[in-house]
């Protein structure tokens, strides 16, 4: 669930990649980097930390070019060392530096085809850094000195014949201009746009995650890349698009939807914020059916802050009791689903969530959840509910139980991890504390994202029904992933690798001549 942009303009774009890092945050906020271009030079800045934090004035100040990518990383593959941060660089061919969201599945395949077949040395753990190789490689096999249309997509078709898994990518060809791709399967988001120069009136692009980075820098939205397809353009300003894959179908990611893009954003032709919105509707009748007759006791409905707001408001609306806001949030916490490490999650929440004492005593309340991963945050919220004097305490979950790992590009990778793993409802509901637990419909769900746009045929929804339909992906693979992934070894590596420069990659430059 990383962050990526691409913008090429008629002026220097470095303020307009941080703004649409900034809008991105909530995609990543261990790592940001930037890469920016004058047409012969490349200007890199990396690091770990919020983009807040890494891009100081001196850094901007320096970046100068009207063409880059960007990106804030949330880490599900490597360790945690600034050395992993995006956007990564060959010099060969032209110079290239790449921005993934995603994960790769046959990594380990590739690793050792780069390594030994393409004689290509890799400095990372990180599968960005093999995807971004392997196009590299296939397009300096192209026959022009200068990457063009034809020799991009040409790379792009020959990354998605060798690549297995869900990405969706920009990247700065030096020399060239911005290519952004997304894999045969469109599971991981990515959008296009446009707007005039207010100086000039030439035409501007932008390639991003969300709609919403569009949104703030007033760039007007032209579609959805479909899956399969690549978009280049020139560092001139032309654009050019071509579906690259032999084979392709469309199956999003419905956990876009639940919990990790903004609200404010439309992907795939669908609104978040509509979609959420019928996930409320679609768990209230759910609700209703767990009482008899219908007749509840609920005398309030409270929201976990802040993504099940949006399907919060339509179910106590249909239940005809009062909305609130029973919790505040130190917005100065970072969302404790994305945190590494189970220790670290559960000591934030209390930092991050305290409860309004005034809107839970005496009351019967129905906490409202966008989704229950680990149950970290959930457990202690309902904890302070009962402290609070509350009389009964109701979890409704807008999403299925999570109860298998995620392989495409979610920090989900163990079920060791999972509360609902090998529990039933009525087991979960006694863990965590409470007096009724009501998970959506997996049925419902898939039902009420897809009535916004009718034309997808399916969603991939793997950590709800373990169904990955993806080429490798068994029960060997899904063990050694949880090996390689849970908490436990991320803080092995984190404790054993070395910080090689604790300011990140200092601006640097590359000269095409």
């Amino acid at each position: 669930m990383c962050g990526v942009v691409g913008i090429v303009g008629q002026t220097p774009i470095n303020q307009q990649l941080y703004d649409a890092l900034l809008i991105l945050q909530h995609r990543g906020q261990d790592a940001a980097g930037m890469a920016i271009s004058d047409g012969e030079r490349l200007l890199l800045r990396k690091a770990n930390g919020l983009v807040s934090e890494v891009f100081q004035q001196r850094h901007m100040l320096n970046a100068r070019g009207n063409f880059g990518v960007g990106h804030c990383r949330y880490p599900t593959a490597g360790n945690t060392t600034s050395a992993q941060a995006q956007p990564m660089y060959v010099n060969s061919p032209c110079g290239i530096c790449m921005a993934h969201n995603g994960n790769i599945t046959n990594a380990k395949v590739l690793r050792e085809a780069i390594t030994t077949k393409y004689n290509r040395h890799l400095n990372t753990q990180s599968d960005s850094e093999i995807l971004l190789n392997v196009f590299a490689h296939e397009l300096q096999n192209s026959d022009q000195a200068v990457a063009d249309p034809a020799s991009v997509f040409n790379a792009v078709a020959a990354v998605h014949e060798q690549c297995i898994g869900a990405y969706a990518v920009v990247a700065l060809i030096i020399g060239g201009g911005i290519v952004g791709f997304r894999d045969p399967r469109g599971i991981r988001p990515l959008v296009v746009g446009k707007r005039a120069n207010p100086e000039n009136g030439k035409d501007e692009y932008i390639i991003a995650s969300e709609t919403a980075a569009l949104d703030i820098l007033g760039f007007t939205l032209l579609r959805d890349i479909e899956p399969g397809e690549a978009c280049f353009i020139t560092e001139d300003g032309e654009l050019h698009m071509q579906q690259c894959a032999e084979q392709h179908t469309h199956t999003p990611c419905i956990f876009e939807y639940v919990y990790l893009a903004r609200p404010d954003s439309v992907l795939d032709q669908i609104s978040v914020y509509k979609a959420r919105l019928s996930m409320g509707e679609a768990l209230a009748e759910t609700v209703l059916a767990r009482f008899k007759d219908g007749e509840h006791d609920v005398d309030v409905v409270i929201p976990i802050p802040e993504t099940s707001r949006t399907a919060a408001l339509p179910l106590a609306h249909r239940l005809g009791v009062d909305y609130r806001e029973g919790f505040v949030k130190n917005r100065y916490i970072g969302r404790t689903f994305i945190m590494p490490g189970q220790s670290i999650r559960k000591k934030s929440v209390r930092q991050k969530l305290n409860v309004i004492e005034l809107e839970v005593r005496d009351k019967v309340v129905l906490l409202v959840e966008d989704s229950i991963v680990r149950g970290t945050t959930i457990r202690e919220v309902i904890e302070q509910c009962r402290q609070a004097g509350a009389k009964k305490v109701y979890l409704a979950s807008a999403a299925p139980p999570v109860r298998f790992p995620n392989v495409f590009g979610i920090d989900m990778p163990s079920t060791d991890e999972f509360i609902a793993t090998g529990r039933t409802e009525k087991e979960i509901e006694e863990i965590l504390g409470v007096d009724l637990l009501v998970y959506q419909k997996l049925e419902d769900l898939k039902s009420v994202v897809r009535g916004w746009n009718e034309d997808i045929p399916a969603f991939e929804c793997s950590i709800f029904d373990g169904d990955y339909n993806c080429v490798g992906v068994d029960e060997s693979y899904l063990s050694q992933l949880s090996s390689e992934r849970n908490d436990f070894t991320k803080a092995i590596q984190d404790a054993f690798a070395i910080e090689t420069d604790g300011e990140g990659i200092e601006i640097a430059t590359h000269s095409n001549g």
